[in-house]
């Protein structure tokens, strides 16, 4: 769609809109006066006598439409509020404008971007009553009823554990980067193990290099961690004694006194044995991510999975001999060859195992993944509608609750990824990366470092290398990149 900004330069929020709204659009910029075309948007923002107000005309397969949106204009020395109303009415007047186009109005509305459950925990601190931002999310930002109140259960929950937090603490994340094979859907850089057998041992050398130099960092920086992450890839990829060195090096290396939280991904069901888990047991792990996507062996084979259905059962058996006091299993609605009904079969299945954590994943097309190449055989975004809101009645009524939520672009349906837990159970290592809560501090390829000033909202990012190869090759300097960390945190706690 061609877009002409008029009286503005928000590209970004006008872009946003776009792609939820219209997914299948991509944003272009034309150097010539507006003109209406088959696919045009004409943005147009004006801030006169203290009001402001956000103008769209819309002219989409034959049909034009308009609407518009207005508010008291704020000082202009006071940047970030000014920004966001801005940005907020012109995403507003998109959204009047675009609904009159389509079939049915989004479930989140006008509001874009990764963390509603945030928007709504801002409020909340802000001091606003839960009707007061309920009220907010449905007139201002046009969410639906359930979509508002998933947000504001997202929140309370992250707030909750908020509480608890210390300003010294923060969580550290290891990246391990290698799976079996590589799903359809991913376009995280992991390498296929039959392929870059040769680089995990070299990868794990420098992981070791890098893993001594922030042990040394973090006391200096006067910090402690609270929660420790080891993702990927698929960590349990690496071998039992891989594993052990691991994760023996990490409990000699750091100070983990105050640990709260130790999540190691298994994710792939064929990478599970009773030996590596005895491993994660002995050290402590007391969090495991099973995830299945689905139960179905064809949409398991249309995933570009090696393992069969009965093969999660087995590989949670293991994990439940092994008396890891929590599971997480993650599934995918939208999945390639699923259905409404195979989606349902999929989720009872997995309720009838009782893992403590169950993440819903809508599917995204991400770039880089063979599913956006190729693109058949996907269910529809009511379809996948239908899937989340079978998961959330039966989720409820077997007493899980929404921990954490976010969205993603390309995401079917515009919808959402939700996080249930039984009570006691959050993830805090999920709820302070998604809510921006505390410092992430990331070890391993790709790997990235969020050091987050809590007061200000600012975030410096330090993020290693994604390939193995080149994080290898690129240790010693990855190993320098941190040495910000202890400026960075000795003016956090002056």
């Amino acid at each position: 769609m061609k877009l002409y900004l008029q009286g503005h330069n928000y590209q970004y929020a006008v872009e946003q809109i776009l792609l939820v709204l219209f997914p299948e659009e991509r944003p272009e910029y034309a150097d010539t006066p507006f003109q209406a075309a088959k696919n045009a948007c004409r943005s147009t923002l004006t801030v006169r006598d203290g009001v402001a107000v956000a103008e769209t005309e819309l002219h989409r397969d034959g049909r034009t439409v308009s609407a518009c949106s207005e508010a008291p204009a704020p000082d202009p020395s006071e940047a970030l509020v000014y920004d966001r109303t801005l940005q907020r009415i012109l995403k507003q007047s998109f959204y009047k404008a675009a609904v009159q186009l389509l079939p049915k109005r989004p479930d989140w509305g006008a509001l874009t971007g990764i963390r509603p459950a945030k928007l709504a925990s801002r409020a909340l601190e802000e001091g606003l009553t839960e009707q007061e931002v309920t009220e907010r999310f449905l007139h201002e930002y046009f969410v639906s009823p359930r979509r508002t109140r998933l947000a504001l259960e997202a929140a309370k929950a992250g707030l909750e554990i908020k509480r608890s937090l210390r300003p010294e603490e923060l969580s550290l994340y290891i990246g391990i980067p290698f799976c079996p094979t590589r799903c359809a859907y991913c376009s995280f850089v992991s390498a296929d193990v039959q392929r870059a057998l040769k680089l995990v041992d070299p990868f794990l050398e420098a992981l070791d290099r890098e893993i001594d130099a922030v042990a040394e960092l973090l006391p200096k920086a006067g910090t402690v961690i609270r929660s420790v992450y080891i993702g990927g890839g698929t960590p349990t990829t690496l071998t039992a004694p891989q594993l052990e060195h691991l994760l023996s090096h990490i409990r000699s290396a750091f100070d983990l006194s105050r640990l709260s939280e130790f999540t190691v991904e298994a994710g792939r069901p064929d990478t599970i044995t009773a030996d590596k888990m005895e491993v994660l047991r002995r050290y402590g792990v007391d969090r495991v991510s099973v995830n299945p996507q689905s139960m179905r062996d064809e949409v398991l084979k249309a995933m570009g999975r090696a393992h069969s259905a009965e093969d999660i059962k087995t590989a949670y058996e293991i994990v439940r001999k092994a008396a890891l006091p929590a599971v997480n299993m993650d599934l995918i609605a939208g999945l390639p060859k699923d259905t409404v009904e195979g989606f349902r079969y999929t989720l009872d299945t997995v309720l009838d195992m009782a893992p403590e954590n169950i993440t819903v994943h809508t599917l995204a097309l991400k770039k880089g993944s063979r599913l956006i190449m190729e693109r058949h055989g996907l269910p529809s975004g009511e379809e996948t509608a239908q899937m989340l809101d079978y998961a959330w009645t039966r989720l409820e009524a077997a007493g899980y609750r929404p921990y954490y939520l976010y969205r993603q672009k390309y995401m079917s349906g515009a919808l959402e990824n939700i996080g249930w837990c039984r009570p006691g159970f959050e993830g805090l290592y999920n709820v302070c990366i998604m809510e921006e809560l505390h410092s992430i501090v990331a070890l391993g390829a790709g790997g990235s470092t969020k050091l987050t000033d809590p007061n200000t909202g600012k975030i410096v990012r330090i993020t290693n290398p994604k390939y193995p190869y080149e994080y290898i090759e690129r240790i010693d300097g990855i190993c320098q990149e941190k040495e910000p960390m202890i400026p960075f945190f000795r003016a956090l706690f002056r």
